[in-house]
């Protein structure tokens, strides 16, 4: 049995996306070399057949500059996160942004200084819900 089609880009994908999100475009071997900086060194081939499912699942565009193909990006990262944060939140926690916000409060490290950016940012969004 094959596996199953997301529509989320796979870990290695969103890995080489957050590359290119970085500085695009880029050639293979360029995101090849900031993978491996980040310590996933992969083959060449590797790195290219997965840049190539990507170009055909519309995450990447390439384009030819000389002998090599440059890649960009497709999807911004921010609507990457914002689906990926709208499935975790439907899937896993019912719809319901206050057992996100309880479940990361009580698991996560949140210094004072995070706890009072969010604090901000819920009196900010509350304000403007107000109007």
């Amino acid at each position: 049995m094959g596996r199953s089609s997301s529509q989320h880009p796979t870990e290695l994908e969103l890995a080489i996306l957050k590359v290119l999100w970085q500085s695009a475009p880029r050639t293979v071997e360029g995101v090849r070399e900031a993978l491996a900086a980040a310590d996933r060194d992969l083959t060449h081939s590797s790195v290219i057949t997965v840049m190539n499912i990507m170009v055909r699942k519309r995450y990447l565009n390439r384009t030819k500059k000389g002998r090599a193909f440059e890649y960009e990006p497709l999807l911004r990262g921010r609507d990457v996160n914002r689906r990926f944060l709208h499935d975790l939140v439907n899937r896993v926690f019912d719809g319901s942004a206050k057992a996100v916000m309880l479940e990361l409060l009580e698991t996560s490290d949140v210094d004072a200084d995070e706890l009072a950016e969010i604090r901000r940012l819920i009196d900010r969004g509350a304000r403007g819900r107000r109007r």
